[in-house]
């Protein structure tokens, strides 16, 4: 498979950022009331995504690492404030709806852990096409769950009424819909057994815990960087003992075939 068109598939499906990853709740809980906000949001997102990851990969050279993450969020928020200003300045509307979690982008997980995890290793294309992936992941998820939102709670379809007022679950298009839906849709995923954060089903991570979600047994953060140093030494250990075997057994071989050619020199000698 193409590496440009795995990253797509990696950010929509293997690794979305919602439902596999659990990264960018705020956004997700906060703006999906509708599935145009949810679409609008995720949209927002891609676009910067997909240039910061391109920006951060191309000075991946350039950028001193002691000053690593300054650097990426002054790049993360260059191109924030270029999109809040185009969606202020063509569509108002969404630019009231959204409010406050615009300019938050800055900060938000998915875009600093792509930065970090993959644009500052990768060159700049594939670094994009991974921004787009993990963008319309996000886009995905959130108008998805905006939909569900909207349609059960408000009774409409991307602003169109197609359910009668008297059969709306209002609670869903209040706060705690929000949570309510993703838990629903956490266990339509579970059930399925699709990837998923809450069914062991997710790209394990670096911590010791492999990043099993579903048999976690609470916060273990700090063990967990205890076990990964620990562990990252005893693997120093072996390899440093597997070299200097290795190259005692290489100076054995080479002493035994210089005792054999003294003997046979000794021989010729003598004959």
């Amino acid at each position: 498979m193409n590496k440009c068109v795995e990253r797509i598939y990696n950010g929509i499906i293997k690794e979305n950022p919602t439902f596999v990853l659990m990264l960018g709740m705020c956004p997700t809980l906060a703006t999906t009331t509708s599935a145009i906000n949810g679409l609008g949001m995720g949209l927002s997102t891609t676009a910067v995504l997909m240039f910061s990851n391109m920006l951060i990969s191309a000075l991946r050279n350039i950028i001193p690492d002691r000053v690593r993450i300054p650097a990426f969020i002054v790049v993360v928020a260059s191109l924030v404030t270029i999109v809040q200003l185009l969606i202020q300045g063509y569509v108002p509307a969404l630019y009231s709806a959204l409010g406050i979690y615009i300019p938050l982008i800055v900060v938000n997980c998915i875009i600093l852990g792509r930065a970090e995890a993959y644009a500052c290793k990768n060159p700049p294309l594939v670094s994009f096409f991974d921004g787009l992936g993990m963008g319309l992941g996000f886009t995905c998820s959130l108008t998805v769950i905006g939909m569900c939102r909207e349609l059960l709670g408000a009774g409409s379809f991307f602003g169109i009424e197609i359910i009668p007022e008297e059969f709306h679950i209002s609670i869903l298009i209040l706060a705690p819909g929000a949570l309510l839906t993703l838990a629903m849709l956490s266990a339509i995923q579970n059930k399925l057994k699709l990837p998923s954060a809450t069914n062991g089903d997710a790209p394990k991570s670096a911590l010791a815990c492999g990043g099993d979600c579903l048999h976690c047994g609470g916060c273990v953060g700090m063990m967990n960087h205890a076990l990964v140093a620990e562990k990252k030494a005893e693997e120093a250990a072996a390899m440093a003992a597997a070299k200097k075997a290795a190259a005692e057994k290489a100076l054995a071989a080479k002493k035994a075939a210089e005792s054999a050619k003294d003997g046979v020199s000794s021989s010729e000698k003598k004959e």
